[in-house]
């Protein structure tokens, strides 16, 4: 099963993302594993995960948390604001998969 984890400010407005993109994953018969976070659960949960993403509202994190990502060879980006304010949880969650895949061909 693949496992992505989404990370925020207080993890409540990724929650609300993570509904879209297993709704999505259930209609398309996609076994995967979708959770929300806060930032100050990051190290501790990132082991545990296949990729990353973090909510545009904290994406002044992203070089901290690449280097931790980096050395357990997890791929994270930013999500794309416009996606996260429509909560396009069908492209987040595409956009995720493809991340894993390219990451996994390394």
């Amino acid at each position: 099963m693949t496992k992505i984890l989404l990370c925020c400010a207080a993890g409540m407005s990724t929650s609300m993302l993570v509904q879209r993109m297993e709704k999505y994953a259930a209609q398309n018969a996609i076994n995967v594993e979708i959770n929300a976070i806060a930032f100050d659960e990051f190290s501790e949960q990132l082991p545990n995960y296949d990729c990353v993403l973090l909510g545009p509202q904290i994406k002044y994190k992203l070089a901290e948390f690449k280097v931790l990502a980096d050395e357990l060879n997890k791929p994270i980006a930013v999500i794309n604001t416009m996606d996260y304010g429509m909560m396009n949880g069908e492209k987040i969650l595409n956009e995720s998969l493809k991340m894993i895949a390219v990451n996994e061909e390394k």
